[in-house]
């Protein structure tokens, strides 16, 4: 495609589990990973905080977890957040979360108080904030996403946020050209999530990506799916989100789903000709979310 492709490449859940940050690790100095999103409450977030120090070549960011995780909160302050019987574990259905959130100022008043609370973990980690992005790209809802603004700006926080926004069709040859119809389908009801992400970002003088990819193919983004997208690399600032993590080691109790592949995409990510197809394009540039100028948009 004509114009040039500035590129992130963003290792989600570090801090989850050792498995994931030894994976970080290995693919930020060997391969072509630019930018890790840290799970200030993952089990293992101490040693990812360690690791990310020996990186500073490394754009760590926050990936905020308002469900299927570890909360920063116990359940006296956000019992509407967390599963059954769970200290601090959070509740892992969506749908059921985001109509609570939608619908109640009780709960989204628990929202900012996990927000709020998880970015002052991360500042606390003395690392430089590189971006924000969430946990099952859950910060998409509208309610998550005002609050979330509102709390970095009181923060001082004034770094890009990830907006999940796949071309459909750039994917679908990226990745074989399979599941046309499911990525048509995913697209559509993600169109209004992604266009209010962009509009309310803009409106916030907040920086973000054009386009995301691993949003379909999340969990198989393996060394042909990194090949495919160096292909077929839109113009404008692209992130390629993986989960990479190093195979036959215990992940976590909130790893991803068992079919899923994080040694492939370790693999993907260190891979001599991956490398190659992304470092030697003279219309390629591997940033971090920081590279990205001041003010509204990419």
């Amino acid at each position: 495609m004509s114009g040039a492709s500035r590129v992130i490449v963003t290792a989600d859940d570090f801090g989850m589990s050792l498995a994931v940050n030894e994976a970080v690790e290995l693919a930020h100095r060997n391969g072509i990973l630019t930018c890790a999103s840290l799970m200030v409450t993952g089990d293992a977030a101490d040693d990812a905080v360690r690791r990310a120090r020996r990186m500073p070549g490394l754009g760590v960011g926050l990936h905020l977890t308002l469900i299927g995780g570890p909360s920063a909160l116990g359940r006296s302050d956000i019992p509407d957040l967390l599963a059954p019987r769970a200290r601090q574990v959070l509740h892992s259905a969506p749908w059921r979360v985001g109509t609570r959130i939608a619908f109640s100022r009780r709960v989204q008043g628990q929202v900012r108080a996990e927000i709020s609370a998880q970015l002052d973990l991360f500042r606390k980690s003395g690392l430089v904030l590189d971006h924000v992005d969430g946990h099952w790209h859950f910060h998409q809802h509208p309610s998550i996403l005002h609050i979330l603004t509102q709390e970095m700006a009181v923060a001082s926080a004034r770094v890009p946020i990830r907006v999940p926004h796949e071309p459909v069709l750039s994917s679908w040859r990226a990745a074989g050209r399979r599941r046309f119809g499911e990525r048509l389908l995913r697209a559509a009801a993600h169109r209004g999530l992604t266009k209010h992400m962009k509009r309310h970002l803009r409106q916030s003088n907040l920086a973000f990506n054009d386009w995301f990819f691993g949003l379909y193919d999340a969990g198989a983004m393996d060394r042909s799916c990194l090949l495919g997208i160096a292909t077929n690399l839109p113009s404008g600032v692209t992130e390629i989100g993986m989960h990479p993590a190093v195979s036959g080691s215990p992940v976590s109790p909130f790893a991803p789903p068992a079919f899923w592949r994080p040694g492939d995409e370790l693999a993907a990510l260190t891979d001599s000709e991956v490398v190659a197809a992304f470092r030697d394009r003279m219309d390629t540039y591997l940033i971090r979310f920081q590279d990205l100028s001041e003010g509204a948009g990419s």
